[in-house]
């Protein structure tokens, strides 16, 4: 996976690109498989540890990224991130120390931290409902919606924008921030179609960002786990697989 000259990277016609001298690339990384993702629990900001099917993942994750260049290297605060970060990160040129950013934590899912669905509809089928009818704005019960989750890490991929315009930046994070990033770059997306983004353990996400401008560059690559068990992309998004 070498960078391509940005030459080589042409938008369609009609179409204003982010201009890459000011805007920055993110390479955006869901976590690998935590112990609750195993056990189908929505974990939100508990901070749970990676699988040993996790650690495989990032290992093979790291493989493949050995020897790229970053000119920063962010994760959320959560172990399952961070964790995921440094085994990548130490096979990166120049082992750059990854920084932790709070911003990058996954969303608030409040009461519902620890359960799994069948719990969750049994204890809370009004929210379910309310949750069906409105995924943007409906608040986990005691925590964030979508919307809040947007607004917060929305701001934090700014602030990240705002330090390295014109270079490229690895993020370790979790499934509902890569669908933020998505939606930044490609100017929001469509009511209802959050539950259509899919994000894999360890898949890479990788977007354009500039000031009130953005490009989808790759979404939910995980080609690196072809030879390992089939990620998880069941989250605390979109709820867990029946």
């Amino acid at each position: 996976m070498t960078r391509r000259p940005a030459s080589s990277q042409r938008p369609p016609t009609g179409f204003a690109a982010p201009d890459r001298s000011a805007a920055t690339e993110f390479w955006v990384v869901r976590h690998g498989e935590s112990t609750w993702n195993a056990d189908g629990r929505y974990q939100g900001q508990a901070d749970v540890p990676l699988s040993h099917i996790g650690i495989l993942q990032a290992s093979s994750l790291a493989e493949r990224l050995t020897g790229q260049s970053f000119d920063a290297v962010y994760t959320s605060d959560l172990t399952r991130a961070a964790r995921t970060a440094d085994l990548v990160a130490e096979r990166l040129t120049g082992a750059p120390q990854p920084q932790a950013h709070p911003g990058l934590r996954e969303i608030d899912v409040g009461e519902l931290s620890g359960l799994v669905i069948a719990d969750i509809r049994e204890r809370y089928p009004e929210y379910l409902a309310t949750l069906l009818t409105n995924p943007w704005s409906t608040r986990r019960p005691g925590g964030e919606s979508m919307e809040d989750l947007y607004a917060r890490s929305g701001a934090a991929f700014a602030e990240l924008r705002a330090r390295h315009p014109g270079g490229r930046v690895l993020v370790f994070t979790h499934g509902g921030v890569v669908r933020v990033a998505v939606g930044l770059a490609l100017g929001g997306v469509p009511a209802n179609a959050w539950a259509r983004l899919s994000v894999s353990n360890t898949s890479l996400t990788r977007v354009l960002l500039g000031e009130g401008s953005g490009m989808l560059l790759g979404f939910n690559d995980d080609a690196h786990l072809e030879n390992l068990l089939d990620a998880t992309e069941a989250d605390d998004v979109l709820g867990q697989a029946p």
